[in-house]
């Protein structure tokens, strides 16, 4: 039904062109964003990650069709390729784009992942210590741009710059009084950026259980649990994982849940802290999924999900009150958040990931 839902309000061809899929990134959307004059480029890559998901959960011809419509659609509306100046941006797209290529065989992937993997290596910036700018030349070197890096990385068999970053984020950001993520650093200044978000953690989480699997070394292990008890005291209340906002935030609940699943189907070990790991990431993701189920709105026999899971949905009035790009780049909230496609492809992915947890028995 979250898939349905996505597909019926915010689906739509590019410019009207045949073969062609991209989310509206409104609903009810404003003439600028049905005209995909606003369209959000790392907003597009979750959206074909969340079409992978439901490709791998229920394969059909109609959900190949669509990933390679929306890869095509994503680079047709670039306009300058797959690439772009934001290394965050490359790396959401290429870690779906990957996804796609690995499971279902999307004939548009290869040529992207090259253009991609290219530009996330060679920005690794050895003099000024590591790491990856979010942006190209800026100065600001941050989390959401060097974790899902290094998870596209990894799984593009870059085993060894993965590792590396990963060793960056855990020297570099790791508060060692809160134990989560900060959001990043100033270099060679060394001025630190202090605030938490969830998606800081679940990349960290996701890059650190997949490091563990390919290397078998403790350290990976130690510093899933050590997050994973930081995320749980301070980011859920009864299980549920908290707040949650519109524009780009939209999605930053959604991506921890993302890889909470992670940890909780592919964390390695057999020991009693690696089981009881794998369990209490599942349950974030349970727990978090049936309270946003219960808040849900119908609409049309539809849901639409909250941007707080703990919360009603509140239904958005018209199309006015869109968000809008700030001078540093990012998209503030609609003044409704739940009209954002960010706020619903997060309820999607949610409930793609309670899937996949509850299916493996967990």
């Amino acid at each position: 039904m979250a898939e349905s839902a996505i597909i019926s309000r915010h689906l739509r061809a590019l410019w009207g062109l045949p073969g062609t899929t991209l989310g509206v990134v409104g609903w009810p959307a404003a003439r600028r964003e049905r005209l995909f004059l606003s369209w959000h480029y790392w907003w597009q890559a979750h959206l074909i990650d969340c079409a992978v998901d439901a490709a791998t959960r229920v394969p059909t011809p109609a959900r190949r069709k669509r990933i390679s419509a929306l890869a095509r659609s994503h680079r047709l509306r670039n306009i300058t390729g797959w690439t772009n100046r934001y290394y965050d941006d490359m790396a959401w797209l290429a870690i779906a784009l990957e996804r796609a290529q690995r499971t279902q065989d999307t004939e548009e992937a290869p040529g992207a992942l090259l253009a991609l993997e290219k530009e996330l290596y060679e920005s690794w910036d050895p003099d000024t210590g590591g790491g990856i700018p979010w942006r190209v030349g800026a100065d600001y070197f941050n989390a959401p741009a060097n974790g899902p890096a290094a998870i596209a990385l990894l799984r593009l068999g870059r085993h060894e710059r993965a590792g590396e970053m990963a060793d960056w984020l855990d020297a570099t950001l790791r508060d060692p009084e809160t134990g989560l993520i900060l959001d990043g650093i100033h270099l060679p200044s060394g001025e630190i950026e202090r605030p938490v978000f969830t998606y800081c953690q679940g990349v960290v989480l996701g890059l650190e259980t997949e490091l563990a699997v390919h290397t078998g070394e403790a350290k990976h292990l130690e510093r899933v649990h050590r997050l994973l008890a930081a995320v749980e005291d301070r980011m859920t209340t009864r299980g549920v994982v908290q707040g949650g906002g519109g524009g780009d935030g939209g999605l930053f609940n959604g991506i921890l849940i993302r890889y909470l699943a992670v940890v909780a189907l592919m964390l390695p070990g057999d020991d009693a802290e690696q089981e009881a790991d794998r369990r209490r990431a599942a349950s974030i993701v349970l727990s978090s999924a049936k309270a946003a189920w219960a808040n849900r709105l119908e609409v049309e026999g539809e849901p639409l999900f909250g941007h707080d899971w703990s919360k009603q949905a509140q239904l958005p009035g018209g199309s006015s009150g869109a968000g809008h790009f700030t001078s540093g780049g990012s998209v503030t909230s609609s003044t409704v958040p739940e009209r954002d496609l960010s706020v619903q492809l997060s309820g999607w992915m949610l409930m793609e990931a309670a899937h996949m947890v509850s299916a493996a028995g967990l």
